[in-house]
């Protein structure tokens, strides 16, 4: 799933009223940080993550990884917050 300009944008739009639901901290990337995020994702579509130790390049490395590891989609980034999407395969229930 690779999301064109125009869709990124317009999830970078949705998304910016959003708080963080997910924040990781000193112990990096670890399998509760993913369960968390997979659940998130399942739950809301589109969400921010926190990523709060590390330099830049160290906290993209992460927020990638995260998103492989969740199968998401890295849409944008903006100083230590990352926003992520996987769209929902089950239709939400009105």
């Amino acid at each position: 799933m690779t999301l064109s300009s125009k869709e990124k944008k317009e999830l970078k739009a949705q998304a910016h009223h959003l708080k963080p639901v997910i924040r990781m901290g000193q112990h990096g990337l670890t399998d509760g940080v993913i369960a968390e995020t997979d659940s998130a994702l399942t739950i809301h579509e589109l969400i921010k993550v926190h990523i709060q130790s590390g330099e830049r390049d160290e906290r993209l490395g992460d927020a990638q990884n995260l998103a492989s590891s969740t199968k998401a989609e890295l849409v944008h980034s903006i100083g230590k917050t990352y926003i992520l999407y996987r769209k929902n395969p089950t239709p939400k229930q009105a």
